[in-house]
């Protein structure tokens, strides 16, 4: 019977500065689901902690990912296109094993894997909480980002009933399915008083993207 290896931690050099990634590996795995963070917290953030834990067991390498801005400890996150750099300077690290890599993130992180996905060769793409429009202005909306980040591979929104920065049913259709959290927020939290409990919240998102996955 094969057991799970502890975590492992690598820090890899970007333009930008290191980079740190977190694995947690399932043993035999035959693909790897990277995870990145959004712009206003890290990979302490209760739905990358729950996919990190979870995924393993159902067969599924997990890597969490820091960006160069929260291994340096600065508190503010660089501009976009300096995220993207970073993440395409450690690619090749999350394809050292030669497996294929699903590119997730949480917010803005969610952001960078649509934005570089096809250029990468992202074997799919996983959107926590993608911030489709800055809360109260659902006319700047980031909708391009989300569609084009396929180019024909498949990609999975997972999303807050209550998120202000995208209700579910805001999102455009085609190109993506989409699994609505009941009750939660932009972070996933749902409050004391919804019929839906912290722990159901979050086994709605871990349950949806290990079937997800598993299918790929």
């Amino acid at each position: 019977m094969s057991t799970t290896p502890p975590p492992r931690t690598e820090t890899v050099p970007t333009g930008g500065g290191d980079a740190r990634i977190t694995w947690y590996e399932a043993p035999g795995a035959a693909l790897v689901l990277a995870l990145g963070h959004g712009a206003g917290g890290g990979v302490e953030a209760r739905d990358l902690v729950a996919l990190a834990a979870a995924l393993p067991a159902a067969g599924v390498s997990v890597a969490l990912v820091e960006q160069p801005w929260r291994v340096a400890g600065r508190k503010l996150a660089p501009a976009p296109k300096r995220l993207d750099e970073a993440w395409r300077d450690l690619w090749p690290a999350l394809r050292a094993a030669g497996r294929p890599v699903v590119a997730g993130g949480r917010s803005a992180g969610a952001r960078v894997v649509c934005r570089t996905a096809h250029e990468l060769g992202a074997h799919a793409v996983l959107a926590l909480s993608f911030p489709l429009h800055p809360p109260g202005r659902p006319g700047s909306s980031r909708a391009a980002e989300l569609l084009g980040a396929g180019g024909g591979v498949p990609v999975l929104v997972v999303q807050g009933a209550a998120d202000p920065f995208g209700r579910p049913a805001e999102f455009p259709e085609g190109g993506h399915e989409l699994v609505e959290v009941p009750y939660a927020d932009h972070g996933f939290a749902v409050p004391k008083r919804a019929p839906v409990g912290q722990d159901q919240a979050l086994a709605v998102i871990t349950g949806r993207v290990a079937e997800w996955v598993g299918g790929l």
